[in-house]
């Protein structure tokens, strides 16, 4: 019985340790990228670098239009590079909004040791860089994912014009929680990402889209964040819509169009 005790307790450890010790093997799955590598898109885009003061290296495209209502700066998912993601750009584009978007640390042709911090002060530079181009009323903030705690972090930092959420989680810790709640996340956690603790103090409109039947992060995230801001949240559900087909439903673009363009009093002034 106590041989039985102390296997289990050892594993229970080896569990826990290689949990924190290789977590962003399960939370990240980037695609990495030589720097050689071109880019290929149907609209005209620039390719962009930004050397980091700790050594780390940026790397993002830019796409511009004519007349543009603002800049749409997208914090992307946890998975691949924005060779792939860089797709998206047609539902802003076609909008009438510049679109910029980065890949993190360790994606695509950025390089550097990431973390949540590094992250978040990455994300915030960019947006200083963009304040630059834009007044910050011209800036919309969108955030997909993994990215969407991103958004939040930085929308909560300064003054954009709009921040939209797509299929957001509570927090990062609750998400996970969900699936491993037999260890001691608070202690082994490196991304906690509190969504719900950000928004607390962004002070633009917040527009969130969801699929309903989403299980990777459930429906209910949404509505938990809804329901801690309702005067701030407008909750946009996709019926029928898990994580990665909302592009399937019409209903999806008809909320990022109602989003950008019948709020104009909070967009692009």
């Amino acid at each position: 019985m106590t041989f039985l005790l102390l296997s289990a307790i050892a594993v229970y450890i080896a569990i826990c340790l290689s949990f924190y010790f290789f977590q962003h093997l399960g939370f990240f799955r980037p695609e990495l990228l030589s720097t050689a590598f071109e880019y290929k898109y149907p609209f005209p885009f620039e390719e962009l670098d930004f050397n980091m003061e700790d050594g780390g290296r940026i790397n993002a495209i830019y796409f511009k239009v004519p007349n543009a209502r603002g800049v749409v700066f997208y914090l992307k998912g946890n998975s691949k590079s924005i060779k792939g993601w860089g797709k998206f750009a047609k539902d802003f584009v076609g909008n009438g909004y510049d679109f910029f978007m980065m890949d993190y640390r360790g994606f695509g042709k950025s390089r550097g040791k990431r973390s949540q911090t590094k992250v978040f002060n990455d994300a915030q530079y960019i947006y200083k860089w963009l304040t630059l181009e834009y007044p910050e009323q011209k800036i919309v903030l969108y955030g997909r994912s993994w990215g969407s705690g991103v958004a939040a972090r930085i929308a909560s930092w300064n003054k954009p014009g709009l921040l939209i959420l797509d299929s957001p989680y509570f927090s990062f810790y609750y998400n996970v929680n969900r699936y491993l709640f037999f260890i001691p996340l608070r202690w082994l956690l490196r991304y906690d990402i509190r969504t719900d603790q950000y928004l607390q103090t962004v002070a633009c409109p917040i527009h969130i889209i969801h699929g309903t039947k989403d299980r990777l992060i459930s429906f209910v995230q949404s509505e938990m964040l809804k329901d801690l801001y309702p005067d701030k949240i407008a909750l946009h559900n996709i019926d029928g819509a898990r994580h990665n087909n909302l592009p399937d439903f019409p209903a999806f673009f008809e909320a990022l169009y109602n989003i950008l363009y019948v709020e104009p009093e909070n967009v692009g002034k």
